[in-house]
């Protein structure tokens, strides 16, 4: 019997998604990999997809890639923020402490 999952990537321009059919044993790296391999030779967008050093999770939730996700889950790569929203405010808050 098979499952049926969604890899997501998704960057600033547009979103991916890959749907894969996958063996009920099968992990996170699994379906990455059929990701990959269903991704060869289409528009994979204007940048590279971090396909093996991407954070990964399901549904918003970090997991590792020997996780096994269930039918339907959507397992999604993450990017690397540009900048960490706690840092940005951290430095309006010295800015605002230094101006007064």
């Amino acid at each position: 019997m098979l499952k049926t999952c969604v890899v997501a990537y998704a960057t600033p321009e547009r979103q991916h998604l890959w749907a894969v059919q996958l063996p009920r044993e099968a992990t996170i790296a699994d379906a990455i990999e059929a990701a990959r391999v269903a991704a060869e030779g289409s528009d994979a967008g204007p940048r590279p997809i971090p396909w093996n050093s991407a954070p990964v999770g399901i549904f918003g939730e970090l997991r590792t890639r020997d996780h096994v996700p269930e039918d339907g889950d959507r397992i999604e790569l993450y990017r690397p923020l540009k900048d960490d929203p706690r840092e940005r405010r951290r430095q309006r808050v010295n800015a605002g402490r230094r101006g007064r």
